[in-house]
Formats: C-alpha cells, sequence, structure tokens
C-alpha cells in the first residue's frame, strides 16, 4: 500500500501528517501529487470528501519550501482561488496545518471580513494566498495586492465558480498572472463550459480522475420520499423523532428564506438548528458551522453555500427537502456524507413539481434512487409517467378564478351605455334618464350627459 513518503514529500510534511494523524494518500492524493511535485499543469476529478485539498497543498508546500525566496511587498508565490468564504477558509488551516514545520507564510482574503486587517496581511507579502474572486480583485483594484510574482495558480472548485457567474473574474484575474505559471484546476464535475475554461488556464495538462465525472459517492445510501410540498416540514420531524440513527444532519434548501422558515420551525418542535445561508454575516455563519461541528446542533440548514468544500466529520445523514434543479448540485450535496471511508444516507423529499429534477439527477448519475415509503409518502410516478416540467421562477401559470365570473350588462340598441345590473335592455330605454337623489338629471339615454349645473356664489 502506498504511504506518503513513497510520493517524494519532504520529512517536515510528513511530520505534520502525522500529528494529523494521516498516514495513507487517498486515491487523488496518490496520482496527483507526484505530478504536481514536478511542475506539471494538473486536471484533477475527483468527488467531494476524496481529500483533493491535500493533493495540491501537500506539493505546493514542498515546492515552495525547497526554493525559498520572498515574493516581494503586497504579493504572493501562490494563488489558490475558492468560491466561498467558508472553503477559502478551510484551504488556509489545511496549508497551515500541513506546513506548520515549514515556516512559510498563508493569508486568506474574503468578503464580510475586515479590508484593513487583509491589508496588513498582504502588505509585506505571503508565500501562499487563499481567496475569493471577488474580494481577491477589490484589493487589486486598491492597489493592496498584485499578482505579477505568481508562481503557481489553483482553481478549487473551478464548476462551482462557473455556477456562481465567477467565469468574467477568472478570466481577468487570468491576465494579471505571469504566463509562466504552474496551473492546477481541481473539481468534482467537469461540464463542457468547465472544459473550455481549462483550456484557456493551463499548458499541456495531465489529467486525473479517480472516479466517472458526475458520479455519487459509492458508500451513500440514497432514497427518495415523495411527499407533498406542504406536508415536508412534518415529514421532517418524524424522521427526526423516528429514526435515532440521524444524530448530525445537513438539510439543504433552495432558498435563503426557505433554510430560515425551516429552522425556525425545527426549534419550536425542538430540535436544535443552524441555519447558514448568503444572507448571514461571516461571523453569524462561522459561529453556526462550528456549533454543528462541536455537536451543539444537530441539524444545520443551508443553502447551495454548503454544499461543497465544507469539511464536518460524522455527518450522518444528508437530507434533501428541496431537491435542486441542477442535477450536479446533488452529487456535491450528498457527498457531504460518507466521508473518510465512513458510510453515510441522503434522503431526499420529491414534491410532484419536483419530479422532473428527480429525472434529471438519475440520469445524470446514471442510477435509479430507491422510493421510501412513510406515512406521509404519496404514490409514486409510474416508470413511464411523464414528469411535469416545474416552471421557472417569475413565470405565470394558469389563472384560477377567485371570484365568481360578473354578469355583463345589457346594452341598448344605440349601443350608447350599459344599463344597471340585473336590469333588461328595454327597461333601460323605457326609463329614459337617471336622476341623483334630489331629482337632477344627470344622465339620458337620447343625448350627452347632462350634469347639475353649479349654483353661482352669492354676491357679498
Amino acid at each position: 500500500m502506498t504511504q506518503f513518503k513513497d510520493l517524494g514529500v519532504s520529512a517536515p510534511i510528513l511530520k505534520a501528517l502525522d500529528a494529523e494523524g494521516y498516514a495513507t494518500p487517498t486515491p487523488i492524493q496518490a496520482q496527483a501529487i507526484p505530478i504536481v511535485l514536478k511542475g506539471r499543469d494538473l486536471i484533477g476529478l475527483a468527488q467531494t470528501g476524496t481529500g483533493k485539498t491535500a493533493a495540491f497543498a501537500l506539493p505546493i508546500l514542498d515546492r515552495l519550501a525547497a526554493n525559498r525566496k520572498h515574493a516581494g511587498e503586497k504579493s504572493c508565490r501562490t494563488l489558490v482561488l475558492a468560491p466561498t468564504r467558508e472553503v477559502a477558509a478551510q484551504i488556509g488551516d489545511a496549508f497551515r496545518a500541513y506546513g506548520r514545520f515549514l515556516g512559510l507564510s498563508t493569508a486568506v482574503v474574503f468578503g464580510g471580513a475586515s479590508m484593513f486587517k487583509q491589508k496588513q496581511a498582504l502588505y509585506r507579502g505571503v508565500d501562499i494566498l487563499v481567496a475569493t474572486p471577488g474580494r481577491l480583485l477589490d484589493h487589486i483594484s486598491q492597489r493592496t495586492l498584485r499578482l505579477d510574482a505568481v508562481e503557481i495558480l489553483v482553481l478549487d472548485e473551478a464548476d462551482h465558480m462557473l455556477d456562481m457567474g465567477f467565469i468574467h473574474d477568472l478570466k481577468r484575474i487570468a491576465k494579471l498572472v505571469p504566463k509562466q505559471r504552474q496551473s492546477l484546476f481541481f473539481s468534482a464535475t467537469m461540464p463542457e463550459p468547465i472544459a473550455e475554461l481549462a483550456a484557456q488556464f493551463l499548458t499541456n495538462p495531465e489529467r486525473v480522475a479517480v472516479t466517472l465525472p458526475s458520479s455519487t459517492a459509492e458508500r451513500v445510501e440514497q432514497g427518495v420520499i415523495h411527499v407533498d410540498q406542504a406536508k415536508k416540514q412534518d415529514l421532517l420531524h418524524h424522521l427526526l423523532d423516528t429514526d435515532a440513527s440521524i444524530t448530525r444532519a445537513l438539510v439543504f434548501t433552495r432558498t435563503k428564506h426557505g433554510a430560515d422558515r425551516v429552522v425556525k420551525k425545527l426549534e419550536s418542535a425542538g430540535h436544535p438548528a443552524e441555519a447558514i445561508h448568503g444572507n448571514k454575516s461571516q461571523g453569524q455563519r462561522t459561529r453556526a458551522l462550528e456549533a454543528f461541528k462541536k455537536g451543539r446542533a444537530r441539524l444545520m440548514v443551508a443553502t447551495e453555500i454548503a454544499a461543497r468544500g465544507i469539511d464536518v466529520d460524522n455527518v450522518s445523514h444528508v437530507i434533501n427537502y428541496d431537491l435542486p434543479n441542477v442535477p450536479e448540485q446533488y452529487v456535491h450535496r450528498i457527498g457531504r456524507t460518507a466521508r473518510a471511508g465512513l458510510g453515510g444516507r441522503a434522503i431526499s423529499f420529491c414534491a410532484p413539481d419536483e419530479r422532473a429534477y428527480l429525472k434529471d439527477i438519475e440520469r445524470l448519475t446514471k442510477q435509479g434512487v430507491p422510493v421510501m415509503e412513510t406515512d406521509f409518502s404519496l404514490r409514486a410516478p409510474k416508470a413511464d409517467e411523464r414528469a411535469p416540467r416545474p416552471k421557472a421562477p417569475g413565470a405565470r401559470g394558469p389563472q384560477t378564478r377567485k371570484h365568481a365570473p360578473r354578469t355583463h350588462h345589457a346594452v341598448d340598441a344605440h349601443g350608447k351605455a350599459h344599463a344597471k345590473q340585473g336590469h333588461s335592455a328595454s327597461h333601460a330605454r323605457d326609463t329614459g334618464d337617471r336622476r341623483d337623489r334630489k331629482g337632477n338629471e344627470v344622465w339620458s339615454n337620447n343625448g350627452a350627459p347632462q350634469y347639475r349645473k353649479q349654483r353661482k356664489p352669492a354676491r357679498v
């Protein structure tokens, strides 16, 4: 069996790995580390939870330590781009843990944190900089950071950054780094747009894929429950009350307000829960994640922000409260469980208008999701039954009448005016005119409306 010492990493890194309790590399690490140590460009494909971070962090630390030099003021030697704050913070912690005996400097910059403290950290230059694209460009525009000394460029969760709309930011950053550099792409999936982006960043890259693209975690036991949308909260409470194996669960919703609503109802039912999404401040997100990691909260309700890169140990269940409308996101969600060789379970709630999403997921993963039966279950659709496509956000469906249809007023022969409701056209013609409560003529069917003349004010 391959050991880390067989891959050619230096003794200080091996010492740090021993302190972390790691001895045997994962498949992605065993294949990627020798390639990165040689200075080659790399595309690494592996599902979440397989150790992609160490696959690029260990050889980068080894290369920087072997060729020590100062990056220069307001600069860095290695730039690692991450899609979210949580992923960036986790990568920074990994570099510090694995390089604790090397004396290399690491800085992490992302939005929602103090800009002043980040400027102080960057002023003297750092060996390793982990950043989100938006905050990185903020520092560049304020001239507190330059990228002309970057030797190694890493894009982690590249497909997620594309989904979040960072494509233009990435292209802008690519123009600011030197052309002579080593570039590394790591991702769980490789859709066609990412392949096109990789062709612009990489030069004759090696390709490492330890699993088929878009494959689901092998040790995850999957299941789907067909349930009415209005019954999903009750179903969640039922599972938490009856299934003692749910010790630590991630619950995914599609919207931020939906996550807050689920947490509020969970806490009122006596289930400790935290919410994490884009509307939370960085301090709130950090405290929520810490409470979940330390077991103070049994549940974490999250949007897609937590679906990638967040490494929380011993997550027993992933519950898809809302099915994702992008099938690749399903792969990243269920990858939060069954990590580090452990097993896990993924349960999805599928409302009737989400069945098309389920079909897309099964088509992507090339396997059916077993149906689970509960007291809240609806009839499962037949194999040949066409799933209704959910309407796009903001699209108008068929309008239903909330009130009884109005009865049209009768119209006289000349089409001049409508008669009063409840009277026939002949009745309107016979009455001839209409008068106000004082008997003054205000309307006539035989001519133009006649309005009451205003009385002139008396002279004083």
